[in-house]
C-alpha cells in the first residue's frame, strides 16, 4: 500500500537529521514539531453570477522565535492543512539559513485564480484577510505573494487591513505594488535569488553557466524569472512547463517570445503557445529529461520515490517550496546528483521582502540596485556558509542548510527559554 505524501513529516524527517547531527536532545527540538498557531476559516464570496460560495482557507505560525512570522499566501486547489503547516515550517528554516529576524508562518486558500474574475478574487482575498485579522500585523506576521497570488493580491491585503485599522499600514505584507510601499526588486527577488545560487553551486562544480542546457519546471513568478535570468546568463532554457504541460526544444526555446505570451494575459497558458521546433512533454516527463542542471520551480513532492532514478541532470537548483520528498534524497545523493535546498536557493523572495518591511516601517526608500546588491551579498554569504558545512561535514547540502537553520533556531528558542 502506497502511503499519502505528507509533506509536514517530509519537513520533521530532514529536522530531526540535522538535530542529530548537531547533538541536540529531543527535548530542544520537541517545540519545533508543533506550529505555534494554527487558524482555519471559511471565506464565503458573493460570484458573478450571484451566487454564493465558501471558501476554505488557513494561516498557520510555526515559529516566532526569531521574530514575526513571515510567508506567503496560497490560491490553489490543492491547498490543504497539512501543506500549509509545512511551508510555514519551510518558512521558520529558510529566515533562519539567511539569517534574517523572522520565524515561519503560511497561509493559503483552497481555490483556483485561474478560473475566478478579478472581482472574485478580489472579493476572496478581502474576507479571508478580515478572517485572518487577529493573527496578522506588521509586528507580528506578514503575508507575502506565493502560488496563485501576486502584487495585486497584496495591495488588497494591505488596503483591507488598513481599512479595519482606520489608517494606512504598509508594512502588513509585502510583495506590494510600488505604488503602495513595495520594495523595487521584490517582484524578481525569488528568481534572482535562484540565478545566484545556480552561479555559485555551477562555480563551486566547475561548470561554464554559458551554454549548459537547464530545464525549467513551472512558469509562475519565480520559475519564468528564474527562466528569464538564466537565459540572461548565457544558459541554454531547452525546457519550460506550467499546469497545461510543458515544452522542449533541444537547441533552446525563445525565452522573450515565451514571457511575452504568457504576460499578455494572466490566463494564457503554455498549451496555446507555439514556437518552430519545439514538441509538447508532459510535466513529469521535464524532469526527467537529459539536462545539465533542473529547477523544479513548481509544487512541492514532484521529484519522489517513483521518479529519483529516472532523472538525468546533475544538479537541481529547488526554486519550489520542497519539490523533492525526502524518499527520493537517498537515490539521487547515491547517483551523484547535486541538490540545493530551497530554504537556500529560493530565499531571495523573503530576504527582499524584509527589506521590504525594514523601508516600510522606517519610511526609507532605497533604489533597485541597493536592493539587489544587498540580495546578492546575502545570498552569496548564505550559500557560501550552507557549502563550507557541508563539505566540512561531509553530508548533503540539504543537510548543511538545515545544520545552520536549526541551530539558529534552537538556540533561540533557548535563549528565550520556555514561558512562564
Amino acid at each position: 500500500m502506497i502511503m499519502a505524501y505528507n509533506p509536514y513529516e517530509n519537513v520533521l524527517k530532514v529536522m530531526d537529521e540535522a538535530a542529530q547531527i548537531l547533538g541536540y536532545s529531543e527535548s530542544d527540538i520537541e517545540p519545533l514539531k508543533y506550529p505555534e498557531r494554527e487558524l482555519k476559516v471559511s471565506v464565503p464570496v458573493v460570484m458573478d453570477d450571484g451566487s454564493t460560495r465558501v471558501f476554505e482557507g488557513y494561516r498557520i505560525q510555526h515559529s516566532t522565535s526569531r521574530g514575526p512570522a513571515k510567508g506567503g499566501i496560497r490560491f490553489h486547489p490543492a491547498v490543504n492543512n497539512d501543506e500549509v503547516k509545512a511551508l510555514a515550517a519551510w518558512m521558520t528554516f529558510k529566515c533562519a539559513v539567511v539569517n534574517i529576524p523572522y520565524g515561519g508562518g503560511k497561509g493559503g486558500v483552497v481555490c483556483d485564480p485561474h478560473e475566478l474574475s478579478e472581482r472574485e478574487l478580489r472579493a476572496i482575498t478581502r474576507r479571508f484577510t478580515a478572517a485572518i485579522m487577529p493573527l496578522i500585523g506588521p509586528d507580528q506576521d506578514i503575508p507575502a505573494p506565493d502560488v496563485g497570488s501576486n502584487a495585486a493580491v497584496m495591495g488588497w491585503m494591505m488596503d483591507t487591513y488598513s481599512m479595519l485599522k482606520g489608517h494606512c499600514v504598509h508594512g502588513v505584507v509585502t510583495g506590494k505594488p510600488i505604488e503602495l510601499g513595495g520594495a523595487l526588486g521584490r517582484n524578481e527577488a525569488t528568481g534572482r535569488g535562484v540565478m545566484f545560487t545556480t552561479r555559485n553551486i555551477m562555480k563551486k562544480m566547475g561548470m561554464e553557466m554559458k551554454g549548459t542546457d537547464v530545464a525549467v519546471q513551472g512558469m509562475g513568478n519565480v520559475g519564468s524569472i528564474t527562466a528569464k535570468l538564466l537565459h540572461q546568463e548565457g544558459m541554454k532554457v531547452v525546457a519550460v512547463s506550467d499546469v497545461s504541460g510543458g515544452i522542449y526544444k533541444k537547441e533552446g526555446l525563445d525565452i522573450p517570445a515565451i514571457l511575452a505570451y504568457l504576460g499578455k494575459d494572466r490566463k494564457n497558458l503554455l498549451s496555446g503557445y507555439e514556437e518552430d521546433g519545439m514538441t509538447r512533454i508532459t510535466n513529469e516527463e521535464l524532469l526527467e529529461l537529459p539536462v545539465t542542471v533542473l529547477v523544479p520551480a513548481a509544487l512541492e513532492n514532484q521529484i519522489n520515490g517513483t521518479n529519483a532514478d529516472k532523472i538525468q541532470a546533475k544538479l537541481i537548483v529547488e526554486a519550489a517550496n520542497g519539490p523533492t520528498a525526502a524518499e527520493a534524497d537517498p537515490i539521487l545523493n547515491e547517483k551523484g546528483v547535486v541538490i540545493v535546498p530551497d530554504i537556500l536557493s529560493n530565499a531571495g523572495g523573503v530576504v527582499v521582502s524584509y527589506f521590504e518591511w525594514v523601508q516600510n516601517i522606517q519610511s526609507v526608500s532605497w533604489t533597485e540596485e541597493e536592493v539587489n546588491a544587498k540580495l546578492e551579498r546575502i545570498m552569496n554569504n548564505s550559500f557560501e556558509a550552507v557549502y563550507n558545512i557541508a563539505q566540512e561535514k561531509k553530508v548533503p547540502l540539504r543537510t548543511g542548510a538545515y545544520l545552520i537553520a536549526v541551530d539558529r533556531v534552537v538556540k533561540a528558542k533557548k535563549a528565550r527559554a520556555i514561558w512562564p
